[in-house]
């Protein structure tokens, strides 16, 4: 059984307010309108799938823990009306934090005063509360930047559907089925590989999009899903969340959202290493998330072990701080990781040896689609000094730093909102970015929804193999079983 190791990540730069994965209730729009709304994101090539500071984490699971407030219900006209007003109220302020932090003070040649317009000609175009939500994400989705999204408001729900799915090459796959959900008694398996999310196909390229449109912007009473079993026999599921609802709250507790805000940070930072084969040392690493101390910690038991393999399939990144303490754990000497290129100033990001306490054996990184912005630069650091192997598949291609700015509107029932707005752009020692690019392997491993469905982890084996540890991929599977849908047992 694998090790976890738990680590508070303490409320620093922000006032997080728990927009770890925002939420809504559902949606008051029929097919017609989802697909028109859902269109008019198709500029952007990518939003991010992340949402955390200085650099994300990714939104992996349908299970939307939501501590906002919520107003999203159909409305009469003079509700509507109002509604109005509160996001012409969002959109102003955030547009004012858009022009005060980005770290372009060029917008990327967009005339900021005009999208800010034309949000607002939207927004008194808009006919339900979907479309108000839709005209802020659109003004935010034109500067097509993976840390740049609008944080709606919420509401006091649990909404899980009990599926988790990521990318494997070009085919989505379902890689968790909670038992007891609807997915599950519907028929819907491990392995099953998706061809359609109501209605919309899932790319590398497009998965955020359906992501943040149906679990962020505008969740749905049920999902239809079309899917190729690993047989090759087609089927349809129409699955229905469990959806645990909270009471309104018309004046909020900063302390209960601190409290939330650590419970969920709690649930999310767990890390999780394997130290039983004397060969290898493997670190499963779900996110970027540890105080840099504890670093040194789990790096000092690697050091009995000749290799050590990082798993950062699926980690979409986390804090700078870390990222900087683990790559002066593996070199004996200061290291460039690049420039940050700040609205003001450009600063060089160094990390600082560990020095005769740096890890010095063999090291091989794995990663995937869902591997994004710390993820990547560890990576591509790694790559860039040959100090190691990069397995696995292109990475995510979410590189920037960004910062979550948190507002409130309203009196008497007070709704709160937010933006990751991006803070620096992060230059690579050799002056490339990786930011819509990705981190191509060394080595390039694909598993197949045939692999997933068979619990196969054909990357992990292949790389124990290498390194001298005969283990089948079923073997490898079971190493880290228990926390494929981040959680632990």
């Amino acid at each position: 059984m694998c090790r976890p190791i738990v680590e508070h990540y303490f409320i620093t730069r922000i006032l997080d307010l728990s927009i770890l994965c925002p939420a809504a209730v559902f949606a008051p729009t029929g097919p017609g309108a989802l697909h028109a709304v859902y269109n008019s994101f198709s500029k952007s090539s990518r939003l991010p799938r992340s949402i955390k500071t200085n650099m994300t984490m990714k939104i992996s699971r349908f299970v939307l823990i939501v501590v906002l407030l919520v107003f999203a219900m159909p409305s009469p006209a003079q509700d509507l009306k109002f509604e109005m007003v509160r996001h012409k109220t969002m959109l102003d302020r955030l547009v004012s934090e858009v022009k005060r932090h980005y770290f372009d003070p060029e917008f990327k040649g967009i005339d900021i005063d005009e999208k800010h317009r034309e949000a607002i000609a939207n927004i008194e175009k808009a006919t339900g509360v979907g479309q108000l939500r839709s005209a802020i994400a659109q003004f935010f989705a034109e500067f097509n930047d993976s840390h740049m999204f609008f944080l709606p408001p919420g509401h006091v729900n649990n909404i899980e559907y009990g599926i988790d799915f990521r990318m494997f090459g070009e085919r989505c796959v379902v890689i968790y089925v909670e038992k007891g959900s609807d997915a599950e008694k519907k028929g819907l398996e491990i392995g099953d590989e998706l061809r359609s999310i109501s209605g919309f196909t899932p790319t590398r390229d497009s998965l955020w999009r359906v992501r943040y449109f149906f679990f962020v912007l505008f969740p749905q009473p049920s999902l239809k899903l079309d899917v190729a079993k690993p047989d090759g026999r087609a089927a349809t599921y129409e699955i229905e969340p469990k959806v645990s609802t909270g009471t309104r709250v018309t004046q909020p507790d900063p302390n209960q959202i601190i409290r939330d805000s650590e419970r969920n940070r709690r649930l999310a930072t767990r890390q999780y290493y394997y130290d039983k084969f004397p060969e290898a040392f493997i670190w499963k690493m779900p996110s970027f998330s540890l105080e840099p101390h504890r670093v040194d910690g789990i790096i000092g038991r690697a050091k009995k072990h000749p290799a050590l393999v990082f798993d950062l399939r699926g980690n979409g990144g986390g804090r700078v701080d870390m990222l900087r303490r683990l790559i002066g754990n593996v070199f004996s000497e200061d290291v460039k990781v690049g420039d940050e290129v700040m609205r003001r100033r450009t600063k060089e990001m160094i990390a600082k040896t560990r020095g005769r306490n740096a890890y010095t054996g063999t090291i091989a990184v794995l990663i995937d689609a869902d591997s994004g912005s710390a993820s990547e630069v560890f990576s591509r650091v790694i790559q860039l000094e040959e100090r190691g192997l990069i397995i696995g598949e292109r990475s995510a291609g979410a590189v920037m730093e960004s910062r979550v700015y948190g507002q409130m509107v309203g009196v008497d029932v007070v709704a709160v909102y937010g933006a990751s707005i991006t803070i620096a752009d992060l230059i690579m020692k050799d002056g490339k970015s990786i930011e819509h690019v990705g981190v191509t392997p060394d080595i390039l491993i694909v598993p197949t929804p045939q692999d997933i469905a068979a619990k196969r982890d054909i990357v992990l084996a292949r790389v124990l193999e290498a390194l001298g540890v005969k283990v089948t991929p079923e073997e490898a599977y079971k190493i880290f079983e228990h926390t494929l849908d981040g959680r632990s047992e």
